[in-house]
């Protein structure tokens, strides 16, 4: 359900996990994808919605004008490196027709920050190749890819888009000269392929895991009973603060080790 709302700032304080950023950007307040690990379900503006994570979209009505107050206000204080989205997906399915994102990225074309990273799991960010190739260097697009198995997928975030979906967009902004990586996090259980798939795409690798990149040293996804469903379909092994090294492991095979990130790191600008 969609509700649409006037923000009085669009522009948060990078803090904990964002420290690496002076600030992060949320063009919606929800999301629709309803990740069964997010982290934002234990946080205060999930808890006091009183709906079901998933089930409501606050669309950022004027985010554009707002935003653009905002970044010429930040941009006197000093360097502005900005984090879209840390609660929500900048192209979860609403942004197909309510725009807010593009909005956004219009104004930093026309006032570019220091640094932006889209981190988004979403095709949809496609649409956009011509504003982001306008930010060069700017920007990069970090693609989550938490696994290459469908059928993980389905069972724990089954409503985001396909895998597939997501290694063609990747392959889309490559082409195009979008600078980009892919995220694997949180690590959710892969096959061994998952680097060669990835090879050909991004030349940088963050990963992350349930207890490095939650906040909360894994207390957060552990109340969303995420253990109990690994441990009913055998997947005990993945669920374990040393699982992350697995994948890493894996992808340093195929990767220079310094093209490969471990958690807080990847997603520093």
């Amino acid at each position: 359900m969609l509700e649409y709302k006037i923000p009085k700032s669009m522009l948060n304080k990078g803090t904990g996990f964002l420290t690496g950023y002076s600030h992060s950007l949320n063009p919606y307040s929800g999301c629709s994808f309803g990740c069964s690990y997010c982290y934002v379900r234990q946080m205060p503006v999930s808890l006091f919605r009183g709906k079901p994570w998933g089930t409501w979209v606050d669309v950022k009505k004027d985010a554009a004008d707002v935003f653009r107050k905002d970044l010429q206000r930040a941009k006197r204080k000093g360097k502005v490196t900005i984090f879209m989205s840390s609660s929500t997906d900048p192209y979860q399915p609403a942004e197909a027709k309510e725009c807010i994102t593009r909005s956004l990225l219009e104004v930093m074309v026309e006032d570019p920050p220091d640094f932006l990273l889209v981190q988004t799991r979403s095709p949809l960010v496609h649409r956009d190749i011509d504003l982001l190739l306008r930010l060069g260097c700017r920007v990069r697009v970090s693609m989550t890819v938490e696994t290459d198995r469908e059928d993980i997928r389905r069972l724990i975030t089954p409503g985001t888009p396909p895998i597939e979906a997501r290694l063609r967009t990747l392959k889309r902004l490559k082409e195009a000269g979008v600078p980009t990586q892919a995220t694997i996090a949180p690590i959710l259980p892969s096959s061994e392929d998952l680097p060669l798939k990835l090879l050909p795409l991004v030349d940088r690798i963050c990963i992350d895991d349930f207890f490095m990149g939650d906040g909360s040293g894994g207390k957060r996804t552990r109340s969303l009973g995420i253990e109990k469903l690994y441990q009913e379909h055998g997947l005990e092994e993945w669920y374990h603060p040393e699982a992350y090294r697995r994948v890493y492991e894996r992808f340093i095979m195929h990767y220079p080790e310094e093209s490969v990130r471990i958690s807080q790191k990847g997603f520093e600008p």
